[in-house]
């Protein structure tokens, strides 16, 4: 499996491209675009040295990189926005392609996780038959109360159609770190170093002891994707919430990099919820903690 032990995927299976969205693009489409916050670029120091990093992620070195200006968006991609996108386009996720997707088993029922094998090495994902963006825990659960939170199980091929049918892009990833940093310089988090400043949540991770008790009052699920203080340039949630699919290529022909961290990172089991960290995914690959935010 070519995927972190964040995300499982997909690894060798292949799907024949889904529906295309070349067409005239609606109004709903243009005012994804001109919701993008406009950033100046320039030169900032990428990627990190902190002794929590993990060396096989390729965090480090610290560089100089530099960015054309660039525009981005203030949140990820919404379930409303995203369903907006699917009943104007007739798209079919890779998730509903493929018939599962992947689950964190605290999540489910107690019939649906027995009836849903484990991940072999993380057996707190589940494979889950009918779990697709619509019905983010399989059959049984929806998005119609969650219209605002991150859309969950797309795949960085769902993204790139979304963003054919929006006239966006996703981001790379030096532009999206430059934009998570919110103009610091080797902070920790977008806000600084300090996890919890004065006792306030910042960001929404686990809480407790992975992966049997979760301690927060969110729960281990996505929260609306406006939720907690935005960083200076006025980005949500770039660390925490769901991990966000960038443009490069992790590996050549392998896997996309991912940049955030998730709902369900926890410094005992995936410290990657710092700025500066990174992961990875087949390009196929969905999970209940995988969205993407567009830029252009």
């Amino acid at each position: 499996m070519s995927s972190s032990c964040c995300t499982p995927g997909r690894s060798t299976l292949t799907i024949a491209p889904a529906v295309s969205t070349a067409r005239p693009r609606p109004q709903a489409a243009l005012r994804i675009a001109k919701q993008l916050i406009a950033l100046p670029g320039g030169r900032f120091l990428m990627g990190g040295d902190d002794p929590d990093g993990i060396p096989a992620d390729g965090e480090g070195p610290v560089r100089e990189v530099e960015v054309a200006p660039f525009r981005i968006a203030p949140t990820t991609v919404t379930n409303a926005q995203f369903a907006t996108f699917a009943k104007a386009t007739g798209y079919v996720t890779e998730a509903e392609s493929f018939g599962f997707s992947f689950v964190f088993s605290g999540l489910l029922s107690g019939a649906l996780e027995a009836a849903s094998p484990p991940v072999e090495d993380v057996p707190w994902w589940r494979v889950v038959e009918g779990a697709t963006w619509r019905h983010p825990e399989g059959p049984g659960s929806s998005f119609t109360e969650r219209q605002h939170h991150p859309v969950v199980h797309v795949s960085w091929n769902d993204a790139q159609a979304f963003c054919e049918w929006s006239g966006t892009r996703l981001p790379t990833e030096a532009e999206w770190e430059y934009a998570a940093r919110g103009g610091l310089v080797r902070r920790r988090y977008p806000w600084g170093d300090e996890l919890a400043p004065r006792g306030r949540t910042m960001l929404n991770i686990w809480q407790g002891t992975f992966p049997t008790a979760h301690t927060g009052p969110a729960g281990p699920r996505t929260v609306p994707a406006k939720s907690h203080r935005p960083n200076a340039y006025g980005l949500y949630n770039t660390v925490g919430n769901v991990w966000e699919w960038c443009a490069d290529w992790f590996s050549p022909d392998t896997s996309r990099v991912m940049r955030g961290g998730s709902y369900l990172c926890h410094d005992s089991y995936c410290n990657r919820y710092r700025v500066a960290a990174r992961s990875r995914n087949t390009p196929d690959s969905s999970t209940g903690n995988i969205g993407f935010r567009v830029a252009a």
